[in-house]
């Protein structure tokens, strides 16, 4: 088994440390714990007290029943017992495509795409075909091209909805059809739905518009919370049951301290969301604003989510000019090449205001310096 290097995670890994002006990250601006009790009125010597009562044991090995239950209540109809907690959306991901996936099958992904998509099939056997998303199309892949990718022996789709890197989102009807899709091939759509569209956006989960759905999520980027590590996968019970034997061999536990901090955050998820909602509305008009205003940038205007997708004028390869950023200006952000798409950058616009501000100011220095 063997993987190429993981493109965007390669990038952080190497520079975020070094970034003065750090606009590459998508959650949206972490909380504290001093924070999280603040927002939720939780009084933190009680919090303390009874996590000092607790003992330091495997905890819920599929996640606390209050856990479960708050996760569940994201989806409709959705028992309790079909929600399995992981290390994050990544390890939801990678349990279902480990639990799932055999060297006969074929995959579709769309592309670009956060990499474990298709890269983790191709790696366990698998014949895995591209489905490109189109600048003109507002980010969006054509159905009809899926279509024509289809198999005989197509096992799985993989979506994530909304796009990173491009913040585009498959609406209610568009995911319809492509469940339509899907139901005639047989295959399991499985969908990277950590990016929760604000705003208008009414977007359904995947598993509530298809019993061979498959979804995985996490506190990481909507609920601001990527240091504790805890995700979720949600499913039908026959898939439930299928990860559930695979889990076995991945996972133990997301651990006590982790479980009790997430149910604390879904407990109160409507002040987080709010919370939210807000730096995402007001840093996306600020966003919007400084493309206005730069003549050597523009994009198409992503939904209202934390990830955005910039194109630049530049007059070299996008990654020399993102390093050149980083070192002369300290400013950090995702070059496209590392999506397979040159003259763009990915810039997350949901972190500490002050910070998009300068970030975005030194970029237009960059820009008209080259």
């Amino acid at each position: 088994m063997k993987l190429p290097r993981f493109g965007v995670e390669e990038w952080l890994n190497v520079h975020e440390k070094s970034a003065k002006y750090d606009i590459a990250g998508v959650s949206i601006k972490s909380l504290s714990l001093a924070e999280l009790f603040d927002l939720t009125q939780t009084n933190a010597q009680d919090f303390y007290e009874e996590l000092g009562k607790k003992t330091l044991n495997y905890g819920w090995i599929e996640g606390s029943p209050e856990f479960k239950q708050e996760v569940a209540e994201l989806y409709q109809n959705m028992p309790v017992d079909n929600i399995l907690q992981t290390n994050g959306a990544t390890g939801a991901s990678m349990l279902a495509l480990y639990a799932l996936i055999e060297p006969e099958d074929h995959v579709i992904s769309i592309y670009p795409t956060y990499q474990q998509l298709y890269d983790i099939p191709r790696s366990l056997g698998a014949a895995v075909d591209l489905w490109p998303i189109k600048e003109e199309e507002n980010w969006l892949p054509d159905l009809a091209e899926l279509r024509q990718l289809i198999r005989p022996n197509t096992k799985l789709i993989c979506i994530n909805n909304a796009n990173n890197p491009t913040g585009a989102v498959m609406g209610t009807s568009y995911l319809k059809e492509l469940v339509k899709i899907a139901k005639e091939a047989g295959a399991y759509i499985l969908a990277d739905e950590v990016y929760r569209p604000f705003g208008d956006q009414k977007t359904a989960s995947i598993v509530d518009l298809y019993d061979r759905g498959i979804a995985v999520n996490s506190l990481s980027k909507t609920y601001s919370l990527p240091g504790i590590r805890v995700g979720w996968v949600a499913s039908n019970r026959e898939i439930a049951d299928i990860l559930r034997d695979y889990r076995d061999y991945t996972m133990i536990c997301a651990g006590v301290f982790d479980d009790m901090v997430a149910t604390l955050a879904l407990q109160h998820k409507e002040k987080i969301l709010a919370r939210n909602r807000k730096i995402v509305t007001d840093n996306m008009a600020l966003m919007q604003k400084w493309i206005n205003q730069e003549p050597l940038a523009s994009w198409v205007p992503p939904a209202q989510v934390s990830t955005s997708f910039v194109k630049l004028e530049v007059n070299q390869s996008i990654e020399e000019f993102a390093l050149n950023l980083l070192k002369e200006y300290g400013v950090l952000v995702i070059p496209g090449n590392r999506f397979d798409i040159e003259g763009h950058v990915r810039i997350g616009f949901c972190g500490e205001r002050a910070v998009l501000e300068a970030g975005l100011a030194r970029l237009s220095e960059a820009l008209h310096k080259s």
